[in-house]
């Protein structure tokens, strides 16, 4: 048996790729599809050569790659899966897009329909300058066919998965379909729990508008008599740095072991994106250090406000300076509620050998079922198979495919 796995692009080490390495994990044998590939670190490829389309070979393909998102649908459409029976995508973009046959079983991992597609669109041409005029009117262009090509490709998958409930209600609300939630893997084996915190905030992200460090750093800006470490770079650490106060030091991209101390000794840990999910919530949460974050999107699901009996955060309900600095007062006046050992606990039920099972076990039914159709339309005598994981348990051992 065969089985490929479908990504966006391999650039960076980032959440969709920890899902990437898990799904690897759960199936070594695997081949590996992606449009681009210029990864340095091969650890979530488990260094396997990776399948590339033409856009690797464009120029200024290594730094430029999402200015080729007009090619995007016409280069995931070229691979040739013909060959494989059992195909998974991990996709944020295009990646489920892939044509497969009614002899393959596709299950695609989706991390979100193309946000900046759908109800993002007006969002993301506010941030790049394209309200009006003729580029405006090119990239709306553009958007339109993207959304039309990606309502027309969840066609082609037979099972969709969702990260989060957020996410499942994207999918419902663009593709008109139902989606099991399995939520990503968090490295909980890597991260450890620290009972003394220091006087510090942290937060950590990519330096782009929607993450909104830019109202994190000027809340804190305006009361100087609390600290805030930032870490991450990105185009917007430019603009940032200029209005930021010397109580805020802006560290840029730090390696993992470096944001883990600062996890592990902030006071909290704060978060002001409307996130599909956010890892890094639960990483914080990890090394037993509470969350202040945005009341919307995945962080509903990942952060339990005082409402729970185990509280390990609370919310702020707008993307306002006064909204998150009300946050702060009402966490320090009741600090004592987020205990390290809540934090933890709450992480844990994120690890990545739940994962693992459940998506395991998820993709053993489908492949069950799907065998079963199978048989029953070619031949009532047709050879029973073996499920994919017979436990689908907590176990790093590789699920056996082999029908």
């Amino acid at each position: 048996m065969k089985v490929a796995v479908v990504h966006d692009w391999l650039v960076v080490y980032g959440g969709a790729e920890r899902v990437l390495e898990q799904i690897l994990a759960c199936f070594p044998q695997a081949d590996v599809f992606s449009l681009v590939d210029f990864l340095e670190d091969r650890t979530c490829v488990r260094d396997k050569s990776v399948h590339t389309s033409f856009i690797q070979r464009l120029p200024a393909a290594r730094t430029r790659y999402r200015a080729y998102l007009p090619l995007m649908p016409l280069a995931i459409e070229q691979f040739d899966l013909s060959g494989y029976d059992l195909v998974i995508s991990s996709s944020h973009a295009v990646a489920k897009g892939v044509l497969t046959g009614p002899d393959q079983l596709h299950i695609a991992y989706v991390h979100s329909p193309i946000r900046y597609a759908w109800d993002l669109q007006h969002q993301y041409l506010r941030e790049a300058g394209l309200s009006a005029g003729l580029k405006s009117a090119g990239a709306r262009a553009l958007l339109h066919y993207i959304r039309n090509w990606d309502a027309r490709s969840a066609n082609g998958v037979d099972h969709l998965i969702a990260n989060s409930r957020f996410v499942a209600r994207r999918i419902r609300k663009v593709y008109r379909r139902s989606s099991t939630v399995i939520a990503p893997p968090v490295a909980i084996e890597s991260l450890q729990l620290r009972q003394r915190k220091e006087d510090f905030y942290v937060t950590a992200s990519r330096m782009v508008p929607y993450k909104r460090i830019d109202l994190i750093v000027e809340a804190f800006s305006r009361t100087p008599q609390r600290r805030l470490v930032v870490i991450g770079d990105g185009p917007e650490m430019r603009k940032i740095a200029a209005h930021a106060g010397r109580n805020v030091a802006l560290l840029g991209h730090q390696p993992f072991d470096v944001l883990h101390r600062y996890l592990q000794r902030a006071r909290a840990f704060v978060f002001a994106a409307e996130e599909d999910f956010g890892i890094s919530v639960l990483e914080a949460q990890a090394c037993g250090t509470p969350v202040i974050a945005y009341g919307k999107g995945g962080a509903l699901e990942t952060v339990l406000d005082r409402r729970h009996p185990c509280p390990t955060g609370l919310f702020f309900g707008e993307q306002t300076v006064a909204s998150l600095l009300d946050a702060i007062d009402r966490f320090e006046s009741t600090a004592e509620l987020f205990t390290p050992e809540h934090c933890r606990a709450n992480a844990e039920r994120f690890s990545s050998a739940r994962f693992a099972a459940e998506f395991a076990s998820f993709v053993d039914l489908q492949w069950r079922r799907f065998v079963g159709e199978s048989d029953m339309l070619v031949t009532p005598q047709a050879a029973k198979r073996e499920p994919i994981a017979q436990a689908a348990a907590m176990s790093d051992q590789p699920y056996d495919l082999a029908p």
